[in-house]
C-alpha cells in the first residue's frame, strides 16, 4: 500500500480519465473491503442550532437568517428511543451532533456521556461530533463508550479562511490528534460544492492522507446550499464530480470507510451506485442530517436490495483487526 503520497500524485490521480479512474478504485475496493456491504448509519442532531461559528455552509449558525430553529440538548431517553429507531431501520452506526463551538466540562456533556453510554450498551457504533475537544474530554468520551470522533477538515488549509474565520486549521487538526491520543477512531473529511479549486480538493486529500495512521472514516459531503448562509447560491456539484472524489479518496486512504454523505437526496439511485462502485461503502440513512434533508430507510433498504448490498454489522472493523 503506498503510503506517501505527494500533492503531484493525488491530482494526477484525481485528473484520471473517469472511467479508468472508477476501475482503479473499484480494484482497490475489492483488495481490502468486502464489496457489497455499505455500512448504514444514523445522524442525530442532539443540540441543534445556536452555534457561535461562523461555517459558510452550516444553517446553524447563529449569525445567519436560516429557518433551523434552535433547540436545546435532548434528553437521554429521547435519544436512546431514536437510536433503536435506527437499529431497527438497519443502522449499525449512531453519529450525535451538536452545534457546540467546543465541548465545555458541564452537565451537557455529562449528558453526552451517558448517551454514550446507553448506544454502546445497544451494540451499536457511536459518533461524536461537539466541536473542539481537549485529550482529556476525548479520553472521558471513550471511556463511555465512543468508538469514533468525527471533526472534518471541510476543505484545504489553502482555502479554509474563505469558509471559516472562527478557528484556524491547526484547531481542527489540534482536535484530531487529541483524539486520536485517546484511543478513539477518527472520522474526518469534507464538503466539496463550496467554490473551491480542484487543488483544493487535492489538498484536503492530502492533508488527510499525511495523518497516522490515516482517519478509518472520511465522509465526502456534496454542499446542499441553505437559504440564509453566504454558500446560498452556490451551484450543487455534478454527480461526477462526487463519484470523481470518492474515487481518489478510495485509492489514495485504502483502509478507510469512505462515508458517502450529505447530497444524497438529489442524485439518482444511478449516480449512488457509481459511488459505491468507486469504493463508497457507508452512507448515513434516515430522514435528516442533522438539518439538511436525507432519504428515508426505507427508499435506502430499496436501493440495496436492487444494488444487491447488504448492511454492515457493527464492530466489524474492530472485530477484523482483533482476529
Amino acid at each position: 500500500m503506498k503510503d506517501n503520497w505527494t500533492r503531484e500524485d493525488i491530482q494526477d490521480l484525481y485528473n484520471t480519465p473517469l472511467l479508468e479512474l472508477i476501475q482503479k478504485a473499484s480494484d482497490v475496493h475489492k483488495r481490502y473491503h468486502k464489496t457489497g456491504e455499505v455500512q448504514v448509519s444514523s445522524l442525530i442532531s442532539i443540540k441543534t442550532g445556536g452555534c457561535p461559528e461562523d461555517c459558510a455552509y452550516c444553517p446553524q449558525a447563529a449569525r445567519y437568517n436560516t429557518e433551523v430553529k434552535v433547540h436545546k440538548l435532548m434528553g437521554v431517553e429521547e435519544v436512546m428511543q431514536l437510536a433503536e429507531n435506527a437499529k431497527a431501520g438497519g443502522a449499525s452506526r449512531v453519529c450525535l451532533g451538536a452545534a457546540w463551538r467546543e465541548v465545555r466540562d458541564n452537565r451537557d456533556f455529562d449528558r453526552v456521556l451517558d448517551m454514550v453510554k446507553g448506544i454502546n450498551q445497544k451494540e451499536m457504533e457511536v459518533c461524536c461530533t461537539l466541536g473542539m475537544v481537549t485529550e482529556e474530554q476525548a479520553r472521558k468520551l471513550a471511556d463511555a463508550g465512543l468508538y469514533a470522533y468525527n471533526h472534518n477538515l471541510d476543505t484545504s488549509e489553502e482555502n479554509y479562511e474563505n469558509i471559516i474565520s472562527t478557528r484556524t486549521y491547526e484547531d481542527r487538526l489540534k482536535t484530531i490528534n487529541n483524539v486520536r491520543k485517546a484511543g478513539l477512531t477518527v472520522c474526518s473529511g469534507g464538503i466539496i460544492g463550496l467554490g473551491e479549486s480542484i487543488a483544493d480538493r487535492i489538498g484536503m486529500l492530502y492533508t488527510l492522507s499525511l495523518l497516522r495512521p490515516q482517519p478509518e472514516s472520511v465522509p465526502i459531503n456534496a454542499l446542499v446550499p441553505v437559504e440564509g448562509t453566504p454558500l446560498e447560491n452556490q451551484t450543487p456539484v455534478p454527480i461526477w464530480e462526487m463519484v470523481r472524489m470518492i474515487a481518489t479518496t478510495r485509492i489514495v486512504m485504502p483502509n478507510t470507510a469512505v462515508r458517502l454523505s450529505a447530497g444524497r437526496l438529489s442524485m439518482s439511485m444511478e449516480g449512488q451506485a457509481l459511488c459505491f462502485l468507486a469504493g463508497a461503502n457507508s452512507i448515513f440513512a434516515g430522514d435528516k442530517l442533522l438539518t439538511t434533508p436525507n432519504p428515508e430507510f426505507n427508499q435506502d433498504m430499496e436501493m440495496f436490495k436492487i444494488l444487491g448490498l447488504s448492511p454492515k454489522p457493527a464492530f466489524a472493523d474492530k472485530k477484523a483487526v482483533e482476529v
